[in-house]
């Protein structure tokens, strides 16, 4: 057990409350060649909904994962169904203007309807409840920007209000309040969409990793295993893009992790979602967990592979939890990753000029409960030639010079700096001096290598070099982790690929 100066205890392992909540049916893996009409590459919110509505529509569609569904950043999110995404709209505004601006709210709005009609529908039993969205400040600061964005709703005709006081137990100088957006439990939900796309015919297919696909109609898909899938349009639903041929993702786009406290309390929490609008993030929201009301904490957001002791940032919302609410126990905690694309927006449709049946959804910057539908909805829409006002406002291929050429160049000196930091990185501790459960960069043979010792006592010896572009990975202590700083890929301490962009795995290195 992880436990402070206060003797707050700590889960011993990161556990998501929504993966633990349900049972999860399992699937096979692919043993054989197949051929459909839809290849969806990710068992995530999107690829799931992605299934479920062209299969609704009659379509032959399979969907791969290199996991298990359900197990990435879907699993893992605080799962606020929201389009209040942050301080968001008055930046838009200045950015894109009032038509494009309107369009995403819209995306995201219809997205929430989505969620919210399928689960009156089929009586889904996910603890969907109706809530008041609220960005709120504590700091003079902000005051400012939050009444831009209270202007920026009355502009777009968004029903919200201005407050300067929110239901939360402490005093805030102003907020920002979107009505009537709601939150859920991810999983229980997205099992029934499963099961129908089973229903309807589909199939879904777990530790299957895809490696490539060709370009041209009919696709294939090749697989590590060696089989192949033939069908006419592919998503790809992977988090990071699976398929970089000539979009240059892992340029234009960049990974943060951020972190999740489900706790007990003394103090009621007041109803509502919350969501601080100065750093580092402060995220709220309640749920029930076996009938006793829970406040999930979420925030602390760094670009992965680039944070302090990572238990640091679980102890930072310990610490307001106990100030805010009173803290009674800690039930779960659990961290997420994410990818921000160049100019806030998600990178969803037709990912190459050249190559129409192929096709992307990716960089929600943490609000995937409605980005991801919002995908799922445009995607299926070109699929099945239908239009959709939101195809411009989303392509790929965009390239906005404000804000992006700005990005552009901040982002990718920042991996140019951490590539170079990481090859000259001195490394100080010795394998042998590792304790149990503590891992660390060493010394093997002359060379960085990475180190963990498990709690029965085991070493695990893996190279550091990213097998994506090769800068070195670092270790995050409190997921047990190996994350690259440059583009985001995470690896498990035997070497294995956690999160994209990497394919391959860590080498092995032999002990001296």
């Amino acid at each position: 057990m992880k436990q402070d100066e206060n003797h707050v205890t700590f889960p011993q392992f990161p556990e998501s409350y929504w993966l633990a909540s349900t049972d999860i049916p399992s699937f096979p893996k692919l043993s054989e060649d197949i051929q459909v009409d839809v290849a969806i590459v990710g068992a995530g919110i999107t690829g799931i909904t992605t299934a479920y509505l062209l299969s609704k529509k009659g379509l032959n569609v399979a969907v791969v994962d290199a996991g298990r569904i359900l197990h990435g950043t879907t699993g893992h999110t605080t799962a606020k169904i929201t389009a209040q995404h942050d301080l968001i709209y008055s930046e838009f505004l200045s950015h894109f203007g009032k038509e494009k601006t309107r369009l995403y709210y819209e995306a995201n709005r219809d997205a929430l309807q989505f969620i919210r009609e399928t689960v009156d529908e089929y009586h889904i039993d996910c603890q969907f409840t109706e809530e008041d969205a609220y960005v709120y400040t504590c700091a003079d600061t902000y005051v400012e920007k939050v009444a831009d964005e209270y202007k920026a709703y009355k502009e777009l005709g968004i029903p919200g209000r201005y407050v300067e006081q929110t239901p939360l137990p402490f005093s805030t100088k102003a907020a920002v309040m979107m009505e009537n957006q709601a939150q859920f439990n991810p999983i229980p939900f997205l099992r029934y969409l499963a099961n129908q796309v089973i229903r309807q015919g589909g199939k879904i297919y777990e530790q299957t990793t895809v490696v490539g696909v060709g370009q041209g109609t009919p696709s294939i898909i090749n697989t590590s295993d060696g089989y192949k899938i033939t069908c006419s349009h592919v998503v790809s639903c992977s988090h990071f893009p699976f398929n970089d041929p000539n979009s240059l993702y892992f340029a234009r786009l960049h990974a943060e992790r951020s972190y999740v406290l489900a706790v007990k309390t003394d103090k009621a929490y007041p109803g509502g979602m919350y969501l601080s609008a100065e750093n580092p993030k402060r995220s709220l929201r309640s749920v029930r967990i076996n009938g006793e009301p829970i406040v999930i904490i979420g925030g602390e957001g760094h670009k992965t592979g680039q944070g302090i002791c990572t238990f640091q940032y679980y102890e930072a919302l310990e610490k307001f939890a106990e100030q805010t609410f009173g803290l009674k126990e800690i039930t779960y905690r659990w961290s997420a990753q994410d990818l921000y694309s160049l100019d806030k927006l998600p990178y969803i449709g037709q990912e190459l000029s050249d190559a129409p049946n192929i096709l992307v959804a990716t960089g929600y910057r943490k609000w995937g409960m409605t980005t991801s539908v919002a995908a799922a909805l445009l995607n299926t829409n070109l699929i099945t030639k239908k239009e959709s006002p939101y195809q411009e406002l989303f392509s790929p291929s965009r390239f906005h010079a404000d804000p992006d050429i700005k990005t552009f160049v901040t982002q990718n000196a920042n991996v140019a700096k951490h590539l170079i930091a990481g090859k000259l990185e001195i490394s100080y501790k010795k394998a042998e001096e590792l304790q149990q459960d503590e891992g660390a960069v060493v010394r093997v043979n002359g060379k960085r290598a990475g180190a963990y010792r498990d709690s029965q006592g085991t070493l695990h010896l893996v190279d550091t070099t990213c097998t994506h572009l090769g800068c070195e990975v670092d270790w995050n202590e409190a997921e047990r982790t190996w994350d690259c700083p440059c583009h985001g890929s995470r690896f498990s301490y035997h070497g294995e690929v956690i999160e994209g962009p990497a394919k391959k795995s860590l080498g092995k290195v032999e002990a001296e």
